[in-house]
């Protein structure tokens, strides 16, 4: 998303016109949000951040992205605040930090957004209380309180309403927006963006990390097949890529990679499935871990999902395996206990018969047997064969 704003902010000022944000937002990371805030500071365009559609929120970072824009805008019944700092830790959730780290980190942020806020000429002391009190105010109180500069209830009222505003841009010129009339051009995501976007989703870096774990166990488990190893092969780099840039939980990783050795384990040692059992759990603790924040979480409707998955698949995998330690062995000299053979030369009771078109010495546990009649093979001492009358 940071980098969508960057590109829409250097293509307003390229054309030389604003640019307006529509802004819905829960909050974020505080890397993405100041890449966002420093953009638009040194915009040569004004920018505008309209918080829209109704219902929506500008809450967390997106208190800070509103107090830095040249025009701050809300829709009816939309609201702003709750910009209070959230520590995430190794597991993804909120974590209690030192006193001293803490009020370093809060007053960082309230030095911050009140740098934005005065430069704009907005309500500085509503700013610093609605990052130490998590303080928020729907559209009209922000309105009276000078936080936000106008309300609008769409995108042609907004133009209407701050045409003729003039906006302090960073080397302390002012600009006088002309947007009455102003034709709009919408500025899209990429196919590209589109895309990292998607796989920036919790539940898509899992569903990519459950695939790739797949098509591993596949290319495994069939030597030589290419397609499941690719595929496979593919989707684990998307999946961390993903996985790096939401900053997943180490430990949760490594739960999921103990899934993966147990799986594949599982597909050439006959356990019984108790190393399918434990991959399965692995699977599922490190799916709860990977993201356990109010920003970031896998839905555990998909954690289900997948290691329900992952149990029929090793089921037939494991059930194919043990099939095959049961069956009679049809190759090699065991192979031969059980088959028709034909005498070759009297058994007396030691003579010579022919079975699977190879003559071998043979003894005869049931008396002496002619040559042409047919015998069956019993067992085997060295390399002679014992057989009896069919």
């Amino acid at each position: 998303m940071a980098s969508f704003i960057n590109r829409a902010v250097g293509i307003a000022e390229e054309d030389g016109v604003p640019l307006i944000i529509e802004l819905d937002t829960p909050g974020g990371l505080d890397s993405a949000m100041r890449d966002i805030v420093q953009r638009i500071i040194i915009s040569k365009v004004p920018v505008i951040v309209y918080v829209y559609p109704p219902g929506a929120r500008a809450a967390s970072a997106g208190v800070f992205i509103a107090m830095a824009s040249h025009v701050a805008a809300m829709a009816p019944n939309t609201v702003i605040g709750a910009a209070h700092p959230v520590s995430i830790g190794a597991e993804g959730q909120p974590q209690q930090i030192p006193s001293a780290v803490e009020e370093k980190v809060l007053n960082d942020a309230v030095a911050y957004i009140r740098s934005a806020a005065l430069r704009n000429n907005r309500n500085a002391d509503w700013a610093e209380k609605a990052v130490r009190q998590s303080v928020s105010v729907h559209d009209e109180e922000a309105l009276k309180m000078n936080i936000i500069d106008v309300v609008a209830k769409d995108i042609p009222e907004l133009l209407e309403r701050i045409d003729g505003r003039k906006v302090r841009m960073l080397d302390d010129t002012f600009i006088t927006l002309n947007t009455r009339n102003a034709v709009q051009k919408e500025i899209d995501m990429t196919g590209i963006e589109r895309f990292l976007m998607l796989i920036g989703h919790p539940n898509v870096a899992y569903i990519l990390l459950s695939l790739a774990v797949l098509g591993i166990i596949i290319e495994l488990s069939n030597p030589g097949a290419i397609f499941p190893g690719f595929i496979g092969g593919i989707s684990l780099f998307l999946a961390l890529y993903s996985l790096g840039m939401l900053e997943a939980n180490m430990a949760a990783l490594l739960l999921v990679a103990l899934a993966v050795i147990l799986f594949i384990v599982d597909a050439f040692v006959p356990s019984h499935g108790m190393l399918t059992a434990g991959g399965i759990a692995s699977m599922i603790v490190g799916g709860l871990l990977l993201f356990r924040s109010a920003t970031f979480h896998i839905d555990l409707w998909l954690i289900i999902l997948v290691a329900l998955f992952f149990a029929a698949l090793m089921a037939v995998v494991v059930g194919g395996v043990l099939s095959t330690y049961r069956k009679k062995q049809v190759t090699g000299i065991e192979g031969m206990i059980g088959s028709d053979a034909v005498v070759a030369t009297p058994l007396n009771p030691r003579g010579t018969v022919k079975v699977r078109g190879e003559l071998w010495e043979a003894i005869s546990e049931g008396g002496n047997v002619a040559a042409g009649e047919v015998v069956v093979v019993r067992g085997l001492e060295g390399l002679k064969l014992r057989v009896t009358r069919k």
